[in-house]
C-alpha cells in the first residue's frame, strides 16, 4: 500500500495540512475551518502552528496520534471527568505485575471465612449479618463494583480543576489576537477541546489513583466508606497474599480476621441507614468547596507540550489545590475525621472480642492494620493527592477505648443502640472522655426529661378537652354553677 503523500510546503514535513488535519480530526470540520480562518485573519502560519505543536513529521506517526487524540476526546463527551478513560486505565494499572483470575478454591476460602466471620460476630454485636452475598474478588472486579461510588466522590473535584483551568487559559488567552479570542473563550470549539482534554486528564488521574487502591484493598470497605450499594461482603484474595507474605502469621488466620471486619464493616452499612449517605455526604461537602491554586496550575502547565495528555497528567497530579481550608471545609474535616474513628474503633472493637477465643496472632495483627492505616499506604495517599483530603481515622484509639466504655457501662445492646440514630452519636469532644459519654450526660438527660414531661402534659390536656366535647355529660357537671344550670348545695361557712 503507497503512503500518503505529507501535504505542505516545508521540505521538512511539516506543513499546514498536518496542524489542519489535527484540529479537524479534534473540532469537527466547521469549529476547525474556523479555527483555521482565524489563525490566518491573524497573520499565523499552519506550517508554524505545525513545528511549534512538535507534530510528528512523518505521517505514519500523525495518523496514529490524531487515532489516539480521536479516542481520548470521543469517549465521555461533557463530563467533568472521562469515566471510559478512568476504568480502563484503572483496570490496567490494578493490573500491572500480574491479576488473575480468583480460582474455585480461593472463591470457596473465603466464602467460607465469611461465612466464618459471621458466626463469630454474632455473639458480640447486636447488628445482624449484611444481608448480601460474600465473594471474593479479583484486583480489576474491586475496580467496576466500587467505580460508581468513586463517580460521586471525584467528579466535585473534576469540576473544580475544570473550572481552574478554564481560567487560566482565558488569562493566557488576553495575550491572543481577538479572532483567536473568540474562539478559546465562552462555548468556543477550542475552549470545548480543552474542557474534553481536562476531563480526559483528570480521568487519567482517578484511573492511576484507583488501580493504585485496588492492588492494596482487601475489600470494599478498606478505607471505612461504604463502596457499595448492596450489601455486598468480598474479599480480595490477591491482595491478602501480598500482605501475608514476610508476615510469622499464617495466611489463613489473615484471612479469617480481615474476613471479621470485612463482615462488620458490611453488618454497620446494612443496618445503620443513616450511615452509608452521612459519611459520603460529608467528602461530597468537602469536594465542592475545594479550591484550586490558580497560580500553581499555570506554573504546571506553562513549559508542557498541551498534546501530550501524559505530561498534563503528571503536571495536574499534586499541588495544585490551595492550603487554606474554608470554615466549612475544616467542619466537614472534623466530622469526617470522627466519623471514620467512630467506624473503624467499633469495627476494631466487635472484632477484637470476635476473634480472641480464635486467632492465635489477633492482637498482633490489630496493630499491624492499625499502623498501616495511620502511616496511609501509597495508594492512600495517591488519593489524597487526587481529591486533597485524606481518609484516616486520626482518633481510632480513642473511638474503640470509647466503645468499649459504652459496652462496660450499658451492655452491647445499649452500646449498638447508639447507632440508631445520628443525634445519639458521640462527638469529637466526647473522644477525649468516653467514660463521660458512657454515663450518659445528665444535663441533656435532665432536659429530654423536662421535654418529656411538658410533651406529656400537653398530650393529656389535649386528651382531655377531646374526651369532654364528645361526653354531654361531662359537660353538665362542669357546667353546674353556671347560668341556667341546676343549683348546687350551698356551701356552708
Amino acid at each position: 500500500m503507497s503512503q500518503e503523500p505529507t501535504r505542505g510546503d516545508g521540505n521538512d514535513g511539516h506543513g499546514p495540512g498536518e496542524w489542519e488535519e489535527l484540529l479537524r480530526s479534534l473540532l469537527g470540520p466547521q469549529a476547525a475551518d474556523e479555527a483555521i480562518a482565524a489563525m490566518r485573519a491573524s497573520g499565523l502560519d499552519p506550517s508554524a502552528m505545525s513545528q511549534a505543536a512538535g507534530l510528528p513529521a512523518d505521517r505514519n506517526q500523525l495518523m496514529q496520534m490524531i487515532t489516539q487524540m480521536q479516542q481520548m476526546m470521543a469517549q465521555g463527551a461533557g463530563e467533568p471527568v472521562n469515566w471510559s478513560i478512568a476504568q480502563d486505565l484503572a483496570r490496567q494499572t490494578a493490573a500491572a505485575g500480574g491479576d488473575p483470575s480468583v480460582s474455585a478454591a480461593e472463591a470457596q476460602r473465603v466464602r467460607e471465612a465469611l461465612q466464618v466471620a459471621d458466626l463469630w460476630l454474632d455473639p458480640v454485636t447486636d447488628h445482624a449479618p449484611a444481608p448480601g452475598p460474600r465473594e471474593a474478588w479479583s484486583r480489576a472486579t474491586w475496580v467496576e463494583r466500587t467505580l460508581p461510588a468513586w463517580k460521586r466522590l471525584a467528579e466535585p473535584v473534576a469540576v473544580s480543576m475544570t473550572r481552574a483551568l478554564s481560567e487560566v487559559l482565558g488569562t493566557q488567552a488576553e495575550h491572543l489576537p481577538e479572532e483567536l479570542r473568540a474562539l478559546t473563550g465562552g462555548e468556543g470549539p477550542l475552549r470545548a477541546m480543552v474542557d474534553q482534554m481536562g476531563a480526559a486528564v483528570f480521568g487519567m488521574q482517578v484511573g492511576q489513583a484507583l488501580g493504585a487502591l485496588a492492588r492494596e484493598a482487601f475489600g470494599p470497605t478498606e478505607l471505612s466508606l461504604p463502596l457499595l450499594e448492596a450489601h455486598t461482603s468480598a474479599l480480595v484474595p490477591a491482595n491478602i497474599s501480598a500482605f501475608t507474605e514476610g508476615l510469622d502469621v499464617p495466611e489463613d488466620e489473615v484471612r479469617f480476621y480481615l474476613a471479621v471486619r470485612e463482615a462488620a464493616h458490611a453488618r454497620l452499612f446494612a443496618h445503620v441507614p443513616w450511615l452509608p449517605s452521612h459519611l459520603l455526604g460529608i467528602v461530597e461537602s468537602y469536594s465542592r468547596e475545594i479550591a484550586i491554586d490558580v497560580a500553581a496550575m499555570e506554573e504546571a502547565v506553562r513549559d508542557i507540550d498541551p498534546s501530550d495528555a501524559e505530561q498534563l497528567r503528571q503536571a495536574m497530579s499534586g499541588g495544585v489545590f490551595a492550603l487554606e481550608r474554608t470554615e466549612s471545609q475544616e467542619a466537614a474535616l472534623l466530622r469526617l475525621e470522627s466519623a471514620l474513628a467512630l467506624v473503624e474503633g467499633w469495627v476494631q472493637h466487635v472484632t477484637a472480642q470476635a476473634v480472641a477465643p480464635h486467632l492465635p496472632h489477633a492482637v498482633a495483627l490489630q496493630e499491624m492494620l492499625a499502623r498501616r492505616r495511620a502511616s496511609g499506604g501509597p495508594a492512600e495517599k495517591t488519593f489524597a493527592a487526587l481529591v486533597g483530603l485524606e481518609l484516616r481515622p486520626r482518633r481510632l484509639r480513642e473511638a474503640a477505648a470509647l466503645w468499649a466504655a459504652v459496652e462496660q457501662e450499658r451492655g452491647v445492646a445499649e452500646r449498638d443502640a447508639v447507632w440508631s440514630h445520628p443525634d445519639l452519636m458521640p462527638r469529637a469532644e466526647d473522644l477525649d472522655d468516653p467514660q463521660g459519654f458512657a454515663a450518659g450526660r445528665p444535663a441533656e438527660d435532665d432536659t429530654a426529661q423536662d421535654l418529656d414531661a411538658a410533651l406529656a402534659a400537653i398530650f393529656a390536656e389535649d386528651e382531655r378537652r377531646t374526651s369532654d366535647s364528645a361526653d354531654p355529660s361531662a359537660e353538665g357537671e362542669e357546667g353546674a354553677g353556671d347560668p341556667g344550670s341546676e343549683p348546687g348545695p350551698a356551701h356552708e361557712d
